[in-house]
């Protein structure tokens, strides 16, 4: 009702300056009636916008939610689009809530606080859907249930940006909306809860250092199972002082700390282990697997270890691995799929374009028991054509679990006699999932499923998993 009030109280006072041959001004000299249009959203796009027609034209409303009438304010203008910000919401969803965060105006984490988590999960598999239809021309034969974890607290990895303003205030916080700035943040309820607790006990350490001539990038947090690390990264090589200092500062705020953590340090690419020297090391498990996965700060590792170890189970599951059968693990990382798919007996080929991440699922892999049957290579898969695929050789079936950018050079690339069976995609962008999917399908797959996983839960990230069968 006062929605209703504000409107109408607005659009009399506009009516009264027009006849009195005036004109209002938002300050940069544009009218009321120019600034601010009316819009009923219909969908939702894969960033997380409101989707609407407006005189022929699509517009992306942020904040907006389908089946809502907003009004709204246009920031940038295209011939075919535009991109909007929603100003007021004068018929909101039933599916509307009040955002859980004071920074979800400000801050570029999360851009779905606004919407209940079950809607979340059902918006993200529309915009799968919709992009695998509109991109892809193909549709799956099942639709997999949703897999999803908790709404909060679920980020066991995240980066987060050092800024310091003209009065020497250090800023410590993610990224602003559409912008660079740095939005400072005292607790973030994505983190994990004793990390969120931290921050600005962080964020003073921060302060100190660069009070003291001491330059930071950034910060990193990685949550293990024993331990969390608190990882830094320097501009410039700090000194004995400061890493006295480092270590005091550790013994008064996380040595008593009901989790262990540990302080790494880096200046340039590599980060080492700085204090305490006997922490326990990082890692995450896959107990149904018997499988135990150390890992480093700066490996690559999903954010969300509680769904990760859901949705391996899941690609295992579908890609149901046999004794005897060899397997490929593309863009294999350290082993994340490589070594649960190893323990059924079958022999699995992993091929991942950074070294030092094959290296690891190396180390992993004789930790766990089943090197015998693994074997990791270093390749570039973006650069994959029809040689490639004749060089690997015939396999039983395949693991793809590409970048955003997908893994089209690969299944373009793919030909008889050399087609696998069946195929296990895993994806972390619906667009080039169902590019790649529309691909396979034209090369003589079956599409048998697709599914979501809530991976990101309060962001409009959608990682999802698809199955092609010969």
């Amino acid at each position: 009702k006062l929605c209703v009030f504000v409107r109408k109280y607005a659009l009399s006072v506009l009516e009264d300056s027009q006849t009195a041959g005036k004109r209002l001004s938002d300050g940069n000299g544009m009218s009321v009636k120019e600034r601010y249009q009316e819009a009923e959203v219909f969908s939702l796009d894969y960033e997380g916008r409101g989707v609407a027609r407006v005189d022929g034209k699509t517009v992306f409303i942020g904040g907006a939610l389908p089946g809502e009438r907003v009004t709204f304010a246009i920031h940038k203008e295209k011939k075919q689009f535009a991109e909007a910000q929603v100003e007021m919401v004068l018929k909101p969803s039933s599916e509307r809530v009040e955002p859980a965060c004071c920074y979800f105006d400000t801050c570029g984490g999360c851009s779905l606080q606004h919407v209940s988590f079950g809607a979340q999960v059902a918006l993200k598999q529309r915009i799968l859907e919709e992009q695998l239809e509109r991109i892809g021309k193909v549709k799956p034969e099942i639709i997999l249930p949703p897999l999803y974890g908790f709404s909060w607290y679920y980020r066991d990895r995240a980066r987060l940006s050092v800024a310091v303003d003209k009065k020497g205030r250090l800023k410590l916080g993610f990224q602003a909306k559409k912008s660079h700035d740095v939005v400072n943040i005292r607790h973030c309820p994505i983190l994990p809860k004793h990390v969120s607790d931290k921050l600005p006990d962080v964020r003073n350490l921060l302060q100190k250092l660069h009070d003291d001539g001491v330059k930071v990038k950034f910060v990193e947090f990685y949550c293990g199972r024993n331990v969390t690390v608190l990882n830094i990264r320097f501009v410039n090589q700090p000194f004995g002082q400061i890493l006295s200092e480092l270590r005091n500062w550790f013994d008064k705020i996380l040595s008593g700390a009901e989790k262990a953590w540990q302080i790494w340090l880096q200046d340039h690419a590599e980060s080492l282990p700085f204090y305490p020297e006997n922490a326990p090391a990082l890692n995450y498990n896959f107990a149904q697997f018997d499988v135990e996965m150390p890992y480093k700060p700066g490996d690559f590792t999903q954010i969300n270890a509680q769904l990760n170890e859901v949705m391996v189970a899941r690609a295992v599951r579908l890609l149901n691995p046999q004794k005897g059968e060899r397997i490929a693990d593309l863009f294999c990382g350290l082993g994340n799929f490589s070594l649960p798919l190893a323990k059924s007996g079958a022999s699995v080929v992993g091929i991942e374009g950074a070294d030092y991440l094959v290296d690891r699922a190396r180390e992993n892999a004789r930790l766990n028991r089943c090197a015998e049957n693994m074997t990791f290579s270093v390749a570039d898969l973006f650069d994959t054509d029809e040689k490639t695929v004749e060089l690997w050789g015939q396999f039983d079936k395949m693991l793809l679990d590409p970048p955003r950018s997908g893994a089209y050079a690969v299944v373009k690339s793919l030909h008889k006699p050399f087609l696998p069976q069946k195929i296990v995609y895993v994806s972390c962008n619906p667009s080039t999932f169902a590019r790649d999917a529309g691909v396979l399908v034209d090369k003589g797959y079956k599409f048998k499923a697709a599914g979501i996983m809530n991976m990101f839960a309060q962001t409009s990230h959608v990682e999802s998993i698809g199955v092609f069968e010969l």
